[in-house]
């Protein structure tokens, strides 16, 4: 067969050959193009995506590609070092500075040494080490409930946990301005899921007279700070309840843990409620706590179940030696050290005083959070100003629409104890020039 082929190509002249291979090679542009259009055929984006993804990757005023996914050098700190130029850090979630702690690190390089940077199994079969238990025994105990369950990151924590637990014939129940971490994981539980009125318990409460008899069990979900708008629920009145309606109830403690209260011992703390009100503690090690992953705590009982049978646990690597280490070094530092957390309070009671004093918008945040919204109004002018904020040294970053509603776009300013006095008062001083410009 190719002895007769290569007959054939043999009689052509040089002229018909150049022919036919560029016939050839029109043929096969023309399959790889239809190869090409079949593949992506496969899947359909969203039609918002367009101009979701252009606004991402478009600098200047038709986008804010200038401002996000931006590379950053060392520690994220007091101070952010992009393209060689520093600038006062507004965007970290580092709120007690125990990441970049010499402790923090010495205790992440130790658990290297004994157990590697991973387990290299799920702890059901191998990859159980000393430093998880030594961690969710201090993170219970810190918290004040009887046990605590590590999970390798805070936004499958609350996705697994929720979705596990509840089912078909529950009823959930979450704040309207809540993590999408929450949202998705009451979405994949086939739960009735509704939504209530941002800190509104009495319209929680109505829902529940309502529906709470039809349901098998009822989920009531809140955050501790809430992460747009620097707000606190009422944590008595949610308690309160949930003991009437005999539901969970569960509290995301993501921007609350080691920023109110006190000792920074989060909403129990700050409310003056015994934690073991609270049916699910949630929170993350990503910020005050230095590292890596999420954790529940609560029950004996609860945990128990959820480390025997929450699929995000049990099929799922466990948290590395390191970052388990890490989170457990912060905890102790921030145990020895509760200044840390009287600092941060100061810091955010002057940059909140500071800011209303100028006659800047801070919605409705609480100045005992380290979360302050500073309210602007359209996407556009958030983004003008967060730029000009960043030529006079200031990094805080703009929330716009889709984020939040058109109308309340806003730049949100994180506070850390590593912040000093001088750095609060200058950059409310370029916000308020610059708001006024």
């Amino acid at each position: 067969m190719l002895s007769e082929k290569a007959g054939l190509f043999s009689n052509l002249s040089a002229e018909e050959k150049r022919r036919l291979l560029e016939r050839m090679l029109r043929e096969k542009d023309k399959k790889r193009e239809k190869d090409s259009t079949t593949l992506e055929s496969a899947f359909e984006f969203p039609p918002e995506y367009a101009g979701y993804r252009k606004k991402l990757e478009t600098t200047g005023e038709e986008g804010v590609g200038d401002l996000f996914y931006r590379s950053f050098e060392g520690v994220n700190t007091r101070h952010a070092l992009i393209d060689g130029v520093k600038a006062i850090n507004f965007c970290s979630y580092n709120y007690l500075d125990l990441s970049g702690d010499e402790r923090v690190g010495a205790a992440a390089k130790a658990a290297i040494e004994t157990d590697g940077t991973s387990v290299s199994a799920s702890r059901l079969v191998s990859g159980e080490r000393p430093v998880h238990a030594a961690l969710e025994s201090a993170l219970a105990r810190w918290i004040g409930v009887d046990a605590a369950l590590a999970f390798v990151g805070g936004y499958g924590t609350n996705e697994d946990v929720i979705g596990h637990l509840m089912g078909a014939g529950d009823l959930i129940l979450y704040d309207s301005l809540i993590h999408a971490s929450v949202q998705q994981g009451a979405r994949l539980s086939g739960a009735t899921v509704i939504p209530f009125p941002h800190n509104n318990p009495q319209a929680l409460e109505s829902i529940l007279q309502r529906r709470r008899a039809q349901a098998r069990h009822a989920l009531i979900v809140v955050e501790g700070v809430y992460s747009m708008d620097g707000d606190i629920p009422d944590l008595p009145a949610l308690v309160e309840i949930k003991q009437r309606h005999q539901a969970l109830l569960m509290v995301d403690e993501a921007h609350s843990m080691g920023v109110i209260g006190a000792t920074g011992k989060g909403l129990s703390q700050y409310a003056g409620v015994p934690p073991r009100s609270v049916d699910l503690w949630m929170g993350t090690l990503s910020k005050t706590f230095a590292s890596c992953g999420g954790y529940i705590a609560g029950s004996q009982d609860m945990v128990s179940y959820l480390r025997h049978t929450a699929p995000g646990f049990v099929f799922s690597v466990g948290l590395a030696p390191p970052l388990a280490a890490a989170a457990l070094a912060a905890l102790q530092i921030l145990e020895e050290q509760p200044q840390r957390v009287a600092v941060l309070h100061a810091r955010a009671l002057l940059f909140h005083t500071l800011a209303r004093t100028a006659g800047l918008d801070v919605g409705v945040a609480s100045p005992e959070s380290a979360i302050v919204p500073i309210m602007v109004g359209e996407s556009e002018k958030a983004a003008r100003l967060s730029r000009a904020l960043l030529k006079k040294g200031v990094l805080a970053l703009p929330i716009g629409f889709p984020a939040v509603p058109e109308n309340k776009a806003r730049l949100r300013f994180f506070l850390s104890s590593a912040h000093t006095e001088e750095d609060i008062r200058s950059a409310v001083k370029a916000l308020a020039a610059e708001s006024a410009a």
